[in-house]
């Protein structure tokens, strides 16, 4: 009976005495565990992805990542903002050129001949680019109608870089003076988005099947 009551005694004293094993405790995971802001995609890893295989990818990407919700991961989507894009830029220069065409007064005739047949070209890719949006607006699903369509908005917008390129070659040969450095300056950067914009229509015409 004696050894039974001490034995119990030492169980007891045991219990209140013996802290609990730390490596018990350690055997658990924290009650927080740390925060990892969750995975998203805004739309703009696809415009550079497919930016890339343009001529100018940097004016592509800057001119297109303000769309990626209307892009929304489409290629037609990206064709058609690409197009409007390029229609907004060369409407702009087509009215800045007809504007210094209309008020050009210079003793140098090849000069105003220069500005003067530019802004007559501009006004033609302006008609040629938004013939192709409208086109990229009314697309069939697929099959030969949808590759007619397309080689359309193709054929418009390569002859809009024509009309561009000839907007450049008529000031070949005059000094850089201000006028020629300021026009030739501005329709470069309407020439980029233009042929972006075509690469773009012909990436998503690679990958129509008839």
């Amino acid at each position: 009976m004696e050894v039974q009551l001490s034995t119990i005694f030492f169980l007891l004293l045991s219990i209140v005495v013996i802290p609990p094993s730390t490596t018990t405790s350690q055997s658990f995971p924290p009650t927080t565990s740390p925060a990892y802001p969750p995975l998203s995609d805004d739309g703009t890893d696809y415009i550079r992805s497919n930016c890339e295989t343009t001529r100018y990818p940097e004016t592509c990407f800057t001119t297109l990542s303000n769309y990626s919700t209307t892009i929304n991961h489409n290629p037609v989507r990206l064709a058609t903002v690409a197009i409007h894009v390029a229609l907004h830029t060369a409407t702009h220069l087509s009215n800045y050129i007809s504007n210094i065409s209309n008020e050009f007064d210079s003793t140098n005739t090849r000069e105003s001949a220069a500005i003067h047949d530019c802004s007559s070209v501009l006004k033609d890719a302006v008609d040629q680019i938004h013939n192709s949006q409208k086109q990229m607006r009314t697309l069939g699903w697929a099959g030969e109608s949808l590759r007619f369509e397309l080689s359309n908005v193709q054929t418009w917008m390569s002859a809009a870089l024509t009309n561009e390129d000839t907007c450049i070659d008529g000031f070949e040969g005059l000094v850089d003076d201000d006028v020629k450095v300021d026009v030739c300056g501005r329709v470069v950067t309407v020439k980029e988005v233009t042929s972006n914009a075509l690469a773009l229509v012909n990436r998503y015409a690679d990958t129509v099947s008839v």
